[in-house]
């Protein structure tokens, strides 16, 4: 048995991440096998409502990609960027045909290792924070190994955005991607 290298640590941790912002929000957070692994898809968070300001759906699912890096997103207008690597993964992200909504959640963590995470008696603190994009819509891509995505600087992924995407799916509306 050999340990985790920093890319499965960033991994864990992001899974660590998404479970704990899922469960304060009420929801639930399971997370895939290998073949939807294949297909995209690492977790699926489902809500159960009733939503406040929610439409008539009492239940909504979503599939998540998720990823984690150490990389310092650049600002630009307000929008993150993120380059995804795997032009399949983008495609698969943006595809117009699926029944359940798709969303990229990206951690952004410090480069320093030792910055990560801190435990005490009185608190635990994971520092920095994940965003959400949905990428449905987005247009295709011409690159052959990632392409840059932007992401939202006010899509946080955290309780209340999450609470809000389960509204929003409620009522039947669709996440687009947003072109900065």
């Amino acid at each position: 048995m050999r340990a985790l290298s920093l890319k499965d640590i960033e991994s864990e941790i992001s899974y660590a991440y998404l479970h704990a912002v899922t469960s304060h929000a009420g929801a639930g957070c399971s997370y895939t096998n290998r073949a939807t692994d294949g297909n995209g898809i690492d977790a699926v968070i489902t809500g159960w409502g009733p939503f406040p300001g929610g439409g008539n759906i009492e239940e909504v699912d979503i599939k998540v990609q998720l990823k984690a890096t150490v990389g310092i997103p650049r600002l630009k207008n307000g929008f993150l960027s993120y380059e995804l690597h795997g032009i399949s993964r983008y495609d698969d992200l943006r595809r117009e045909d699926l029944a359940t909504p798709r969303i990229l959640v990206v951690l952004f963590l410090p480069s320093d290792l030792k910055e990560w995470l801190s435990v005490s008696e009185s608190e635990l603190i994971l520092k920095k924070c994940a965003y959400w994009v949905s990428l449905k819509g987005a247009r295709s891509s011409a690159n052959m190994s990632s392409q840059t995505v932007y992401i939202p600087q006010q899509q946080i992924f955290d309780v209340d955005n999450l609470k809000n995407i389960f509204t929003r799916l409620s009522r039947n509306e669709t996440l687009i991607y947003q072109q900065p």
